[in-house]
């Protein structure tokens, strides 16, 4: 799947704000609001879309990546690798097109901050994702909880190296 990237706008913030997954994913599901449309809009998300311009998803970097129970666990002591989130339509989730997205997504960031590897945190019960992140390179880096929504989450911290040699080709 080609991915185009490109600055996150007003209008593609409120579309996705208003993007509803179902349970067991629910959790996230934004509240469609004001906030977080500006969350959205401050410079650390981007758009992705199809080559026939349906959106797909985002892209976040940097603060807005971090998860608050990382801190603590040591995730993000390791200033060599750039944070990363993501987020996809929920009318694509779950047929397959995971991998290519992420992918994407780490090469967005590694155009972005090159020479850097890529960290994220997911939700431990979201296997789905994990499994996808672990396809595209991740490895576990460590196991951590975080207040999320009022509710205990576990997490698991990741990271990818991109090989030496692949930098400079």
């Amino acid at each position: 799947m080609e991915m185009r990237i490109q600055p996150m706008t007003r209008e593609v913030a409120a579309r996705i704000s208003t993007w509803r997954y179902p349970a067991p994913y629910d959790f996230y599901s934004m509240a469609a609001d004001e906030e977080d449309i500006l969350e959205l809009m401050n410079g650390d998300y981007a758009a992705a879309s199809d080559s026939a311009g349906n959106l797909v998803g985002f892209y976040c970097t940097g603060n807005s990546a971090r998860v608050a129970g990382g801190y603590g666990a040591g995730l993000y002591e390791d200033d060599t690798c750039v944070d990363y989130g993501l987020g996809m339509n929920p009318e694509l989730t779950g047929h397959g097109a995971g991998l290519d997205f992420v992918k994407a997504g780490m090469a967005y960031v590694s155009d972005k901050f090159p020479g850097k590897g890529i960290r994220l945190a997911v939700a431990k019960f979201n296997q789905r994702a994990a499994k996808v992140y672990i396809r595209a390179g991740f490895k576990e880096t460590c196991e951590f909880n975080s207040l999320v929504g009022g509710r205990n989450v576990l997490f698991i911290g990741m990271v990818y190296r991109f090989p030496e040699d692949a930098r400079t080709t």
